[in-house]
């Protein structure tokens, strides 16, 4: 079964807010793939990978890329990587994203794929930090990708053994 996340859910996984969101998704940044907005009334669904990319466009905001920038990293993403945009391994830093081939190849994907050779900061962790927040969050709506939390010991008597 996969799970399905309103778009408050949504917003509050990745750490962004409704309006942000909202406006992500009106103008076509990131679209939901569940189900899209069709009318007044209607909800808006994200899936697990909408997720994924959601928080990569937060990471990069917060990394001093600009918007504009972010959309167009996003179209040569999709361009070049179809559908599985979120699997991309980038580099973010110095207002860059960076794509990591699996060649080792670095492409600037803000300026159309160019060839880079520079010293950046990795952005790991993207699926984890979801996980997390959901699990975190909304501990019914773990999907089955996301980890168990490990349960915190009784005492520290319990912690050691003692």
């Amino acid at each position: 079964m996969t799970q399905n996340y309103s778009g408050k859910k949504a917003a509050e996984i990745v750490g962004i807010s409704y309006r942000q969101l909202d406006y992500w998704a009106r103008t076509d940044l990131i679209r939901p793939s569940v189900c899209d907005a069709a009318g007044s009334g209607s909800r808006r669904q994200y899936g697990y990978r909408d997720l994924l990319e959601l928080k990569v466009v937060k990471s990069m905001l917060d990394a001093g890329i600009k918007l504009e920038s972010v959309r167009t990293a996003f179209e040569y993403l999709r361009e070049n990587l179809g559908e599985d945009v979120a699997s991309a391994r980038l580099v973010i830093g110095g207002g860059k994203a960076i794509l990591v081939r699996d060649d080792h190849e670095l492409l600037d994907v803000i300026n159309s794929g160019q060839f880079v050779m520079t010293s950046l900061l990795s952005l790991d962790g993207v699926q984890q930090e979801i996980d997390t927040a959901i699990v975190d969050l909304f501990p019914g709506d773990a999907p089955a990708a996301a980890p168990a939390r490990p349960a915190a010991p009784a005492s520290p008597q319990a912690a050691t053994g003692s």
